[in-house]
């Protein structure tokens, strides 16, 4: 499966951004999905993850309460909807693909990766 990020940009503190990420070739709903996020300087983050069929999801205390993640199996594509950004949640946002069901937070359990937004959050 190819993934492909788009909605990152530049936002005041207490603003709000949009990610998506649209998957091409085979069946979007066979894979979990995930955001994670690398900062400057430092490893990358899981920020947030979501099943197959979206019943089921799972955050980052860091995100909990601001970010929500949600799929459309229909339009093959994944969302991060971020709410209350703040500047430290500057970073490259990567999708990612994952057929096992086991590993939700593990960067090494996905599959496939997109090439990354760059989120940037002024103060």
């Amino acid at each position: 499966v190819q993934l492909q990020a788009c909605g990152g940009g530049l936002v005041q503190a207490g603003g709000s951004l949009r990610l998506s990420c649209a998957a091409s070739g085979r069946t979007f709903s066979s894979y979990h999905m995930a955001w994670f996020r690398q900062a400057p300087g430092k490893e990358q983050d899981f920020v947030a993850a979501i099943s197959r069929s979206g019943g089921i999801t799972y955050y980052a205390d860091s995100v909990k309460g601001r970010f929500t993640i949600s799929r459309d199996n229909a339009k093959n594509t994944v969302y991060l909807q971020m709410n209350d950004l703040q500047p430290e949640d500057t970073a490259v946002y990567y999708c990612a693909a994952r057929v096992s069901s086991f590993g939700w937070s593990n960067r090494y359990a996905y599959n496939y990766w997109g090439q990354g937004t760059q989120v940037t959050v002024s103060s």
